[in-house]
């Protein structure tokens, strides 16, 4: 067995001494029910498909060329097999027998064959296993990759590449191509899901989670049952999240969660804890950014899997910068002088673009600016990094809105409202984001999920010339990226006999291989390690090198956003009193100062 071959089976891949791996504890085997597939990275894959597709056409011109030759119904067979696998689409035995080029009858006893020899497995699609697909066994997919491997040498060695030219001695089949772990496409479950009804889903009506649903189809493939989605508005999810909670049985098998929400989802017995109906080992907890992960528990307990894990971010335009030889704002007061050198209302264009819309939008976006300020929106310990938002199950817990860093913060806003678009006080998170991928606005404070507007566009001025940095500083601050973005968890009411598969369900929409999938059709969230570094997601965006680099280095944090079960009720507030400000009706001071009493009442109740 080659070192390639060995690594795919072993997940060590070797790689040349130039193109090490960032991450080593990326789970890329498909775990399942009593069955582990060998994971085949994508590259490896194509390659493998291009090999198939070269020996089927050279088998049709031997077939051609003699006149006495007889079709092979084994490797007729096995090819379809393993480019049906590869491709993840289903095989049936009819269909599989009508590859085999041989009468039927015939087709039927080499099938028969083939299973008792272990190269086939049949997986049931039906409860009464009377219907079923068939799919290539762990023994087949090894053989097919060592034989793969070899045929690379020998067509080497006869054609040209000699192994031991430079830079070669490290090359094995796919192996030129792994900088980081690549990671193969969703694979069928070995057994499909028995949900009644198919697999209920309430989401965020976000890109990613429109994603999710442009991929239905191939993710029913994979799941075995019909999935409905139901999307709302970032308020309108809260609502029906609390209303389906009152229900005796929930209308959901799996609900999106935004982060702050945890702890009042945790406390109300919304939510299910995870280490209650599942081995949360599976999920390879390591492999998420931390900060995302850490957002996910209640109490040390995991309430939801990261979906998304999507820091606010500070978009700036890297060539209209360098036209006026300006610096990546790293300070707000160096965001504050960018702002008016760009801001030019008579031209159509302005400085920055931000979330000022009355409520909620606006409501986040002050609590993430006093992080900039190192003020957390409570009395939290400080601890190395930042605040201690890990155990906020006390009875001590206080609204800090009131603070000299929550001041700091209001006149931030305040000032950057002169150098803003004129319909500022609407814009909430598509809004700041649209005029700027239109080319309007030099810089916007955005989520990574909503980069597609502007990096998907090759018409947007923004294309291909956005910077991504993280929240620039005030005086008593550091540079922060405020992690957002979705969990998803299992409601409580879900009957019982609908959880193992909800689990199942839960474990497939989370896995490396379909969040990669998600962002090679357009989404910009990384949530795990695993999937930053793979080879063919960063090449797609800066943005994942970017959020890997922020992680990294400590910046990407969830204290900004902490999950206090009131926190809903106290970020609308600050978006009511905050709004008030910046229409001029009550000054900065007299704005925080009746947040923090309506915060503190709240927090009583």
């Amino acid at each position: 067995m080659t070192p390639f071959e060995k690594s795919i089976l072993d997940n060590s891949v070797t790689v040349s001494s130039t193109t090490a791996s960032p991450i080593s504890s990326a789970r890329l085997s498909q775990g399942g029910k009593g069955r582990t597939d060998p994971p085949i990275s994508i590259r490896a894959r194509d390659e493998i498909l291009e090999i198939l597709t070269f020996l089927e056409d050279f088998n049709l011109e031997i077939e051609t060329a003699l006149d006495l030759s007889t079709p092979d119904p084994y490797y007729k067979m096995a090819t379809h097999l393993i480019r049906n696998h590869l491709e993840a689409k289903p095989v049936t035995p009819s269909s599989l027998t009508a590859e085999a080029g041989v009468p039927y009858a015939t087709a039927v006893r080499r099938l028969q064959e083939m299973q008792q020899a272990g190269m086939i497995e049949q997986r049931p699609r039906t409860r009464t296993g009377k219907s079923y697909t068939l799919h290539p066994s762990a023994d087949l997919v090894e053989q097919w990759i060592q034989m793969c491997g070899r045929l690379k040498r020998l067509t080497a060695k006869s054609f040209g590449g000699d192994s031991r030219e430079p830079g070669m001695q490290d090359y094995y089949f796919g192996g030129s191509y792994i900088y980081g772990q690549s990671i193969q496409p969703p694979q069928v479950l070995p057994e499909p899901l028995t949900l009644s009804g198919g697999l209920r889903i309430l989401v965020h009506g976000d890109p990613t989670f429109m994603v999710m649903d442009a991929l239905k189809r191939q993710f029913e493939q994979v799941i075995g049952v019909s999935i409905h989605q139901r999307a709302f508005s970032i308020d309108r999810l809260h609502e029906e999240a609390l209303r389906n909670a009152q229900r005796k049985t929930s209308r959901y098998d799996i609900i999106a969660v935004d982060l702050p929400w945890i702890g009042e989802f945790a406390t109300k017995g919304i939510l299910l804890p995870l280490d209650e109906i599942m081995d949360v080992g599976r999920l390879d907890p390591s492999d998420f950014h931390t900060a995302g992960w850490r957002a996910a528990h209640w109490a040390g307990r995991p309430y939801g899997v990261p979906s998304q894990t999507t820091p606010e971010l500070l978009f700036y335009r890297k060539d209209l910068f360098a036209e006026e030889g300006l610096e990546p704002p790293t300070t707000t007061d160096a965001v504050l002088r960018a702002a008016e050198r760009f801001h030019d209302p008579s031209h159509g264009r302005y400085g920055i673009a931000w979330n000022a819309a009355r409520g909620t939008a606006l409501g986040h976006q002050f609590m993430m600016t006093c992080a900039d300020f190192g003020q957390p929106l409570f009395n939290l310990e400080e601890i190395a990094g930042g605040f201690d938002a890990d155990n906020l199950d006390r009875d001590d817990l206080l609204p800090t809105i009131d603070s000299p860093g929550g001041l700091e913060a209001a006149e931030y806003l305040l000032a950057l409202a002169q150098f803003s678009p004129p319909d500022i006080l609407s814009m909430s998170w598509y809004e700041r984001i649209r005029p700027y991928a239109a080319g309007k606005i030099a810089m916007a404070y955005g989520y990574t999920l909503l980069a597609p507007y502007f990096e998907l566009d090759p018409s947007s001025p923004a294309y291909g010339q956005t910077g991504y940095l993280p929240h620039p500083a005030g005086p008593n601050g550091t540079p922060v990226a405020p992690v957002g973005g979705y969990v998803l968890g299992i409601p409580s009411n879900l009957p019982e006999e609908r959880r193992a598969d909800a689990v199942e369900a839960l474990i497939a929409f989370t896995s490396p291989e379909a969040q990669k999938l998600y962002i090679q059709n357009g989404s910009r969230t990384a949530p795990r390690y695993s999937v930053g570094a793979d080879p063919d997601v960063s090449r797609l965006s800066p943005i994942f090198e970017a959020v890997d680099g922020m992680s990294w280095r400590d910046e990407l944090q969830f204290w900004p956003r902490p999950p206090v079960p009131q926190i809903c009720d106290i970020i609308n507030i600050c978006g009511q009193e905050l709004h008030d400000m910046l229409r001029g009706i009550v000054a900065p001071r007299e704005a925080l100062k009746l947040a923090q009493s309506r915060a503190e009442e709240v927090m009583k109740t």
